[in-house]
This record gives C-alpha cells, sequence and structure tokens, in this order.
C-alpha cells in the first residue's frame, strides 16, 4: 500500500500548515480559544478560503475531496497547531447535509457555521436515549429538549439537531439564534455550548437519520484521530528537543539511556496511532467504518494519554506551566479521548461487534 499523499493533498497539507505555523502562532492560539467567543473570526475565514472546509466534502455536493484521506489531511495540520476553530462541526455536519441533499455552499465557503447537537445528559452518545421531541407545527416542526457539549455551538449561525419523530431519531435544521444558546470555553480550548429548544421551529433534513448520524460520527471520529495524531508528533519532537539541550550535571539528558528508551516508545505509541487512523480513514464509508474508527478511537485513546504523561514527566516541572506550548498539547491529547466516545465505549463497541 502507498502512503504517500497524493499531489493535491499534500499541496493542502503543506499551505494549512505553513500558514498556521506563520499567521497563527502560539499567542494568538492561546487568546483565541481561552477568550470569548473562543475562536477566530479572521482565521476562520482565512482557513475556509485556503480550501479546509471544501476539501471536507465531495465533489457532488460542492467540494474537492470528503473521502478519510482528505479528511485526515486537514485534522493533522489542525492538530499539530492546536487551532481552536470549530472545524469539527462543520465535517460532521456536512456529512448530515451531504446524506440529506441538502446545499451546503454557505458551509464549505465559511460564510456560515454549523454544529450538530446530538449528545444529551442522559443520551451523551448513543442515539436510542434520545430525549429532544419533534412534533409537526403548521407547515413544518417544533423541536423541545436539551442539547449538551455541541462542540462550536457557541459560535453557530445552524445547528443540526437529532430528534424523536414518530419513533425514529430523525434530522432537523434549526436557527441557532431561534434556541436557547448558553456558550462556554473547555479546559483544552475551543468553545462548546449547552442548547435549550422550546418548541423551537425547525427543518426536517432526515426522516430517518440513524444512518447519517453514524456516518457522520464515523468522519468525526477519524478527524480527531488525525488531530490527535498531529498533536503527538509536535509533542514528540518538542520532548526530543528537550532532551538534547537540557543539561543535568553538565550532560545533555538526552545521553541518559533511560529517557532514549521512553523516546523511543512514544514515537513507536505515535506510529502505531497513525497506523489505526489510516486504516480507519480508508474504510471511511464503508460497512467496516464504525468498527475500525472504534478501534482506532480506542487506540488514540490509550496512546494520547501515555504520549502526554510522557512528555509531561522527562520535561519535568516546566510541562505543568501555562507559558509552555506542552503542557497545552498534553491537556488537548487527554480531552481528545473524551470527544464522540471514549477509549471504553470504544472498546465496548469492539467487543460488541
Amino acid at each position: 500500500m502507498d502512503f504517500d499523499l497524493t499531489e493535491d493533498r499534500q499541496m493542502l497539507s503543506d499551505s494549512l500548515t505553513r500558514y498556521l505555523r506563520e499567521k497563527y502562532p502560539f499567542e494568538a492560539r492561546n487568546k483565541a480559544a481561552y477568550e470569548a467567543p473562543y475562536h477566530s473570526q479572521s482565521h476562520w475565514e482565512a482557513l475556509s478560503e485556503l480550501g479546509a472546509l471544501y476539501a471536507l466534502a465531495p465533489e457532488e455536493a460542492g467540494g474537492f475531496g470528503g473521502t478519510g484521506f482528505d479528511i485526515s489531511v486537514v485534522f493533522e495540520a489542525l492538530g499539530g497547531a492546536l487551532c481552536p476553530e470549530p472545524v469539527l462541526g462543520a465535517l460532521m455536519a456536512s456529512r448530515l447535509l451531504s446524506a440529506a441533499g441538502a446545499d451546503q455552499e454557505a458551509l464549505l465557503s465559511g460564510v456560515q457555521k454549523y454544529a450538530v447537537a446530538t449528545g444529551e445528559i442522559d443520551a451523551w452518545y448513543g442515539l436510542d436515549a434520545i430525549g429532544t421531541q419533534a412534533k409537526a407545527s403548521g407547515d413544518g416542526y417544533a423541536l423541545s429538549g436539551r442539547k449538551s457539549v455541541v462542540y462550536g455551538g457557541q459560535v453557530a449561525d445552524q445547528l443540526l439537531v437529532a430528534a424523536k419523530l414518530d419513533g425514529k431519531v430523525a434530522l432537523f435544521q434549526v436557527a441557532a439564534d431561534a434556541a436557547s444558546v448558553t456558550g462556554y470555553g473547555m479546559m483544552d480550548g475551543g468553545g462548546a455550548a449547552e442548547v435549550v429548544l422550546e418548541d423551537t421551529p425547525g427543518t426536517l433534513l432526515l426522516a430517518d437519520a440513524a444512518e447519517a448520524l453514524a456516518d457522520a460520527a464515523n468522519a468525526g471520529i477519524v478527524a480527531l484521530c488525525a488531530e490527535a495524531v498531529g498533536a503527538m508528533d509536535v509533542l514528540q519532537a518538542m520532548t526530543v528537543e528537550y532532551l538534547r539541550t537540557r543539561k543535568q550535571f553538565g550532560v545533555a539528558i538526552g545521553k541518559f539511556q533511560v529517557l532514549q528508551h521512553r523516546a523511543v516508545d512514544m514515537l513507536t505509541e505515535i506510529e502505531q496511532a497513525r497506523s489505526i487512523t489510516i486504516k480507519a480513514a480508508a474504510e471511511l464509508g464503508g460497512p467496516e467504518a464504525a468498527r475500525y474508527a472504534s478501534m482506532a478511537k480506542n487506540l488514540i485513546g490509550r496512546a494520547g494519554r501515555l504520549v502526554a504523561e510522557e512528555a509531561i514527566q522527562m520535561h519535568g516541572g516546566i510541562a505543568m506551566t501555562w507559558e509552555y506550548p506542552g503542557s497545552h498539547y498534553a491537556k488537548r491529547l487527554v480531552m481528545i479521548d473524551a470527544q464522540l466516545g471514549d477509549t471504553d465505549y470504544h472498546l465496548s463497541r469492539v467487543m460488541a461487534a
């Protein structure tokens, strides 16, 4: 199997990486990530102009990508820079709009921001226990319920909401200003929102959305895995550079064999994580997509935590400071495990399959 990127994907990766490195430095990233509205509108527009959003959708939907590998290229670059922009919501929304055959030019051009509202307090990841209800109201529908931790919901213009309709999980589009949206910052940067719906008007996109929601979740998992790989690459390089330059008793600590072994263990974990992400990306959209997405998410969760902990231990106290980028990479890696199902959840899915 050829693991090299195609010319177009390599160009996109290079463009995104260069832009994020030169125009979105770490200080600017932290300001955007931890201060309301927890993203930067100017950088969002720049990412859109670079084609990051168009790469998430297939040609028939108005994009120029849409495969697992296109998604991986975009999110690995975002992960390397810890970019807090709400691209995950755009990706999942694009998959859902494609399934519904809806126009998504406003999403792909970045003119409107979309967020996907599926999680609830009593139905965090699965769809069976969704409590949000939809009912016919005039020429449309009215939705009532509460959605929790809607990533990117704090700045969304449109919400794609999963709700029960006639006993099935349906998908609706809701204007964000028609709902009660309470935004907040996440501990690892970026934002989310609680969304309360009280007879809120919505447009039906899919009457039976279970399959489309599963596909969107699988795409989101591939994206998070690629983001984690990008973040782990940077953190590992940062750690190796520290081992080369930090001296103790007049000797670079990288000379100590035990630390060399631990650095190699980090690299091994990252390469395994990269391999399973490639496999999950290759299977996206196929009959085995959910199985390999869960396998990848489980391994990424374990590898990300190990790499984060090893980096902190080998750096020492500096790795716990706000000013040092390594602490933010470690925090993000640990938090990725909590998004779209953690290691235990996905292990149970693999076992059940």
